[in-house]
């Protein structure tokens, strides 16, 4: 049905273009005096009744402004021009490009935004550039202003922002099917920019800022679960091995150590000392054989390690005796 249509029209255009072109007497002698004119200055007339085409244009010439017969459309090459009568307008086939500039635009929510797009475009049909409508480049940027306009309109702000592709595939289509009887193709249209106010912007900003906190605790909340399950299971490991506890204060102790400098006070059983009980002065108040723990306070310097009870090996006995713990002196 859109070929029997788009034949019928070609056939309309036709027809008006032979009725148009049909020259009346008086236009018969203007002619006829423009060769007799080229005849009595040829060779130096020939100059001026050439005109070269590029490949990419095509030029549709009018005899004292009616179309030329066959068509009036000629090129590329070297194109014969009668001086006086003809008349001639380029046209470039080539794909051209315009920035539609932004269009302050009011969403279907009731959101004032700013867009603007880039589209481009190609002549098809030189004649019809020419005939149907004056301008047809300043015409094809007012349509696509007013286009992204209505079609942005329609829409709300999320589906701006999600579906840009099938937004700028909708409005190609539109003014491709608008621009069609001007003889132009459409190519593609792309949204560059939708620029929102910054109070939207804050707004938009510190919600994802919650959202964003919100599943970081969440995270926190389902990471200290699973670290209390797995406390619990190596507690459960740690019951069946008493010395596996102590090994796990060493081990907290190195890295604390490679960490920072700290002063540390630990507990720490006397059995793990008796070699070194062996090489100093100890004092041994009353059974060896248990599990007794001490917390000591401990300072590196020099190589030299003191004692927090003071510097009287005395006072260390006295206390010893009262609190019925070992004691060493250094």
């Amino acid at each position: 049905m859109r070929n029997f249509s788009e034949s019928k029209k070609n056939f309309t255009n036709v027809f008006f273009f032979i009725a148009d072109t049909t020259p009346i007497p008086s236009e018969n002698a203007i002619v006829f005096l423009s060769y007799i004119l080229l005849y009595l200055t040829f060779p130096l007339s020939i100059w001026f009744c050439l005109q070269s085409v590029a490949h990419f244009q095509r030029i549709v010439i009018f005899r004292l402004g009616r179309l030329r017969k066959g068509g009036g459309v000629r090129g590329p090459g070297l194109v014969f021009l009668l001086p006086c009568v003809d008349d001639y307008i380029k046209v470039d086939l080539r794909t051209q490009s315009f920035d539609v500039p932004p269009q302050e635009v009011l969403t279907r929510d009731s959101v004032t935004i700013q867009v603007d797009a880039v589209v481009y475009y190609s002549v098809r049909n030189p004649l019809d550039a020419v005939i149907q409508i004056r301008n047809v480049h300043e015409s094809t940027k007012l349509l696509a202003q007013t286009t992204l306009r209505n079609v942005v309109g329609t829409k709300n702000l999320m589906e701006l922002l999600t579906a840009k592709e099938s937004m700028s595939r909708t409005i190609g289509m539109i003014l491709d099917e608008a621009t069609d009887p001007w003889g132009v193709k459409v190519e593609r249209v792309e949204i560059k920019q939708i620029q929102l106010p910054r109070g939207m912007q804050r707004a938009m900003a510190t919600e994802r800022e919650a959202e964003r906190e919100a599943q970081a605790k969440i995270v926190a909340a389902n990471g200290e679960l699973e670290a209390s399950h797995n406390l619990r299971e190596a507690s459960d490991v740690m019951r069946g091995n008493p010395m596996a506890l102590q090994l796990r204060y060493l081990q907290t102790l190195n890295t604390i150590s490679n960490e920072y400098n700290h002063t540390i006070i630990f507990p720490f059983p006397v059995d793990a000392l008796k070699r070194i009980l062996g090489k100093y002065r100890t004092v041994a108040l009353e059974d060896y054989k248990g599990l007794l723990s001490i917390y000591m306070k401990l300072k590196i310097t020099q190589g030299i390690t003191k004692n927090i009870y003071g510097e009287n090996p005395a006072d260390y006995e006295s206390r010893a005796k009262k609190k019925k713990t070992c004691v060493l002196v250094f």
